[in-house]
């Protein structure tokens, strides 16, 4: 076998694997969302086809002849990795959960085969270039270092550039073409190939995996780098939408009324932003995530004259926000993309009123924005008046809203919960809401607010039982921040 054709084979079925790896995450998080845990399990699972292809190509190698059976494992590769799209899109239209356990059944049905089948190419390739025994650890090492650098590349060009510009199941179709293409082309030269029909085979093998693909169910309306995104027109309210990002229902929308409020951590919040004084006063605001941008256009229309920053970090969700959500932009509602840890420490200290945290990635606060860090700079950048409210989901035993908690009191000397009884009970979860500021909080404003729209959180902060609430949770910091495993403790 050519020694340039060897190397071209070897990178090609290696940027393959990592392509599809990191595709992986994409194509799964409409039905398990974005955590530690998906990605473990999408790794796991692709190591685990590395291992038993790369074991059984290196016995199928010594048993026939190498050349041979290239053709057919990119072939086979096109194919397995074609049908990782319906294949996952069919079994999760049954809802197999979100655990540990769906996620690796999942990446296992979409990601093994393909992993398992392209890993064999690399001992078969080994087998065709040994003519030399004394040349074995040269040959086998150049081999491993192709791979490596294969490797690299796919991750570089999926994560940089192919999942930003391009649909995930278009980068999946493609690549499909593209391995079923080079199979047919090795069959017919290395393989010694005669006649046309493993070409037509391949060919209606391709174009039936195609329409399957094409034709399964497509959960996102939009797709980013980041999130499936879609909206829905909520049945109660004619004007009203609903963001969703990946598995999570994001934020919801009136396009007639942005002072209504759906969701009941938003009222929550609400009932904070009314207890600033003094009452009704335009407020400087600075937004930690956008989604559907429903409290910054809250803020502009309960409290005249306010501004409000907005950092979000998907391009995508501020499109759709503007093209199906309504969401105009001014000086008085400013949005700026990029990452919230470095949009905050680029703002000037003592310039807020109000700092709202609102981002997550899936369930999950994403961790660089709940450390001690983080908030030392929230810290910063308000008034020594100022407020920060923060957001958060969690299950029983809610140890991360326990240790985020901790971390706010680390660096504020005033800290509260407010949450539903059955949550601060810790027999419920869902959305939890945690204030912080320099000075003492308006608590019983916030439970009087809180009381006139007939709701019954709790509000426990430092003289209410806060000590208990927090009990022996860590502080977060950038060292150690184990958010997902804190949200969702192995069980």
């Amino acid at each position: 076998m050519p020694p340039l054709a060897a190397a071209t084979v070897v990178f090609g079925a290696s940027a393959a694997i990592l392509v599809l790896e990191i595709l992986a995450g994409r194509l799964l998080a409409p039905y398990v969302g974005v955590t530690l845990e998906t990605y473990t399990g999408i790794i796991g699972t692709v190591l685990a086809g590395i291992s038993v292809g790369t074991w059984l190509g290196g016995r199928a190698a010594d048993t026939f002849d190498p050349r041979r059976l290239l053709g057919p494992l990119l072939i086979a590769g096109g194919i397995s990795a074609l049908l990782a799209v319906p294949l996952t899109a069919l079994v999760a239209s049954v809802r197999p959960g979100a655990g540990p356990v769906a996620i690796v059944f999942l990446a296992a049905l979409g990601f093994f085969a393909p992993a398992a089948i392209l890993s064999a190419v690399n001992p078969a390739v080994a087998k065709a270039q040994l003519h030399d025994l004394a040349r074995t650890g040269g040959v086998v090492g150049r081999i491993s270092a192709i791979a490596t650098a294969g490797a690299i590349f796919g991750t570089f060009v999926t994560g940089f550039v192919l999942v930003s510009a391009i649909p995930s199941r278009s980068i999946v179709i493609g690549l499909a073409i593209v391995l079923m293409a080079g199979g047919v082309l090795l069959w017919a030269t290395l393989g010694r190939g005669r006649g046309v029909t493993t070409p037509l085979l391949a060919l209606a093998l391709l174009a039936g995996g195609t329409g399957w693909a094409a034709a399964s169910p497509q959960p996102c309306q939009r797709e980013s780098a980041y999130f499936c995104i879609r909206v829905e027109v909520s049945g109660a309210r004619p004007t009203g939408r609903t963001l969703y990002l990946d598995t999570l229902r994001h934020s919801y929308v009136d396009l007639a009324d942005p002072s209504h409020l759906e969701f009941s951590y938003t009222q929550v919040v609400s009932d904070v932003m009314a207890a600033i004084e003094p009452a009704a006063a335009p407020l400087r605001a600075l937004h930690i995530g956008g989604g559907g941008f429903t409290l910054p256009r809250y803020l502009a229309a309960t409290r005249p004259g306010s501004t409000s920053l907005v950092l979000e970090l998907d391009p995508e969700v501020l499109a759709v926000a503007r093209d199906e959500l309504g969401l105009v932009t001014s000086e008085e509602l400013e949005v700026r993309l990029g990452d919230a840890r470095l949009g905050v420490a680029n703002e000037t200290s003592d310039s807020y009123d109000l700092v709202v945290g609102d981002a997550f990635g899936g369930l999950a606060v994403p961790w660089d924005l709940t450390t001690r860090e983080m908030v030392e700079e929230v810290k910063r950048v308000l008034h020594p008046t100022g407020i920060y409210v923060l957001n958060v989901i969690d299950y029983p035993p809610l140890g991360f809203a326990r240790a985020e908690t901790a971390t706010l009191r680390a660096v504020f000397p005033h800290v509260a919960v407010i949450a539903p009884p059955a949550r601060i009970a810790r027999r419920d979860g869902g959305n939890i809401i945690l204030i912080a500021s320099e000075t003492p909080l308006p608590l019983t404003s916030i439970l009087d607010n809180n009381r006139s729209r007939l709701d019954d959180d709790l509000v426990i902060g430092d003289q209410f039982g806060l000590d208990d609430f927090i009990g022996d949770a860590p502080v977060l910091t950038d060292d150690f921040a184990p958010v997902d495993q804190l949200l969702t403790p192995f069980r």
